[in-house]
């Protein structure tokens, strides 16, 4: 029977009860009003009547003709309700008393017999109301018992269904929801089993049938999968390059024999074991698998593994494994993959690049300064006048020059960080005079790009410990770059201010700004943003080294068509 049926034949029978105690109901206070109606009806008027005649007989001597009107009166009424067994007899000998007191006259043994003959018939009525209060009584006892009896099966009923009803709905509910969990946990043997004929049963075949489809579809793919992984498993231990898997509770699920050796490990020292435990045991796991801030912050060094006597450089890859499961909203981890890159022989030949390009910027400082010098005598009218065609051409040459010479002097100043080399003179520095000699340096810039440098500084700012020239130099860097990438007429924004503890220089241009993809690549070496002006891409990437040796911090923060603004800050003492 479907279970849309049974529950209708439930509610049906609840129905039919609830109206039949209705119905019980009804019919029992019909009976008991009926009941009310009779004594009041036959048995209490006759007690109103007879009374009436008692105390009409009492006020004879006063006033017979009234007297004798109401006795009249109360006597024919008294004649229409008589309802009583013994009620007619005694009603026709008062009507013959009375007849004979109205005819021949009334004297005290009349009325006297008229007086009893009333209270016989009071006694009559008074009998028969309380007979029939005993019947009204009995039948309010077998009303309530009946409705006890009928409204006690009906709440048994009603509780019964209460109770087992919401059970017979939401069980199998319950059973089927556990169920398809366990499906969902790739538990393919889980079973629905309702020994029921309707639509849970119906449910629980279509369930088990859907089970088995994907059992039998998971162990028909069970061989493929274990092929795919044997498959993955040789592709990764035979790279070239060391790899290490960890899952989402960071235990190695894989590691390839490059890695191995490197960790001069061995995979059963490392499958399946968790990853921190390693890392108390071995130091080079430690550094590859540490995921503090400090690693983040250090991310782009290699780390130096020595390997039979020689060092080798490996820079590090951290790849985030995640999975967005079907029904889910959001993305969950399932782990991570470490991958090693060996760069050692792109580090000895950056070893090489940096003291090549060291020696020609100092070889070529000298004929430099020659040339420069060679310029400024053919500047100087004591040594001969110029036409203006080889003023041009001395121009040009003094413009190219100089370009060269600064060339040299970034190309020397990224040889001097790349061999960490990086001499510091600190010293307690007032911000004023870095600003006051960056400007200077500046200004025929500025001018000549008809370029307004606004300048907002505190007037109380602390001194800090920084290298007056490098710091500079810094500022100098990015004012010249704002310049360069400002409209004519156009204007830069200086701002230095103390928060905290924290001084803060910041550099505003309103040029055509940077999109995001290339704002964090800006201070990468040679890194040029495309359709930028020529230049060497060098400059912020020493402005990034000299700010970080002195240990502060620069950042970038551009958005186009709005410009761009580029800060530094260093701690207060």
């Amino acid at each position: 029977m479907k279970i849309k049926t049974k529950i209708a034949l439930a509610l049906v029978v609840l129905f039919g009860a609830i109206v039949s105690v209705i119905g019980l109901s009804i019919f029992y206070l019909k009976e008991l009003s009926s009941d009310a109606e009779n004594i009041l009806k036959d048995n209490y008027e006759s007690l109103e009547y007879t009374k009436r005649i008692i105390e009409s007989c009492d006020s004879l001597s006063i006033d017979s003709t009234k007297s004798f009107a109401i006795i009249d009166k109360s006597l024919r009424l008294q004649e229409k309700n008589v309802t009583e067994i013994g009620e007619q007899e005694l009603t026709l000998q008062l009507r013959k008393t009375y007849e004979k007191i109205r005819n021949k006259g009334f004297n005290h043994n009349e009325i006297a017999e008229m007086r009893k003959l009333c209270l016989d018939l009071q006694e009559v009525n008074m009998k028969a109301i309380i007979r029939k209060n005993g019947i009204t009584l009995d039948t309010a006892d077998r009303a309530s018992t009946y409705l006890i009896i009928f409204g006690s099966i009906i709440s048994l009923v009603a509780f019964t269904f209460i109770v087992n009803f919401p059970g017979y709905v939401a069980n199998p509910i319950a059973l089927l929801t556990n169920s398809i969990k366990s499906i969902a946990n790739k538990d393919y043997e889980e079973r629905l089993r309702f020994n029921r004929t309707d639509e849970f049963g119906e449910l629980a075949e279509a369930f088990n049938l859907m089970a088995e489809k994907l059992d039998e579809y998971d162990h028909s793919n069970l061989a493929k999968i274990l092929f795919e992984k044997k498959r993955i498993e040789t592709i990764i231990n035979r790279m070239s390059d060391p790899v290490i898997g960890l899952d989402e509770n960071k235990r190695v699920v894989f590691v390839n024999d490059q890695a191995l050796m490197l960790l001069n490990l061995d995979s059963t020292q490392t499958i399946g074991r968790y990853a921190p435990d390693i890392a108390v045991e071995n130091d080079l796991f430690r550094n590859l698998v540490r995921l503090n801030g400090e690693e983040k912050k250090s991310e782009a060094r290699l780390i130096k593994v020595v390997v039979n006597g020689k060092e080798n450089y490996f820079s590090k890859e951290n790849i985030a494994i995640s999975l967005k499961s079907t029904g889910e909203k959001e993305a969950v981890s399932i782990g991570q993959v470490i991958m090693l890159k060996n760069v050692t022989p792109y580090k000895e030949l950056d070893l090489a690049k940096t003291n090549f390009i060291a020696t020609v910027s100092h070889e070529l400082k000298t004929p430099i300064a020659s040339l420069l010098m060679g310029i400024k005598l053919l500047h100087d009218n004591r040594v001969g006048t110029l036409n203006d065609e080889q003023v041009n051409i001395v121009n040009t040459l003094d413009d190219e020059t100089t370009r060269l010479s600064k060339i040299s002097n970034e190309l020397l100043d990224l040889a001097q960080v790349e061999t960490g080399n990086i001499k510091l003179n600190l010293q307690s520095v007032v911000p004023q005079d870095i600003i006051q000699y960056a400007m200077e340096a500046v200004k025929f810039h500025a001018e000549r790009k008809k370029v307004t440098i606004m300048v907002e500084a505190s007037k109380q700012l602390p001194p800090i410990k920084a290298d007056m020239d490098k710091t500079t130099w810094v500022l100098v860097n990015l004012l010249t770059n704002a310049i360069r990438y400002s409209p004519e007429n156009g204007q830069v924004n200086l701002t230095c201010l103390q928060v905290g503890h924290t001084l803060n220089f910041s550099v505003k241009d309103f040029g055509p700004g940077i999109e995001k993809k290339y704002v964090g690549r800006l201070f990468e070496k040679f890194f040029q943003v495309p359709g930028s002006p020529s230049g060497t891409g060098l400059g912020l990437a020493i402005s990034k080294e000299f700010i970080e040796a002195q240990s502060g911090i620069i950042t970038v923060e551009s958005e186009p068509g709005r410009g761009s603004t580029f800060s530094f800050s260093f701690n207060v003492d």
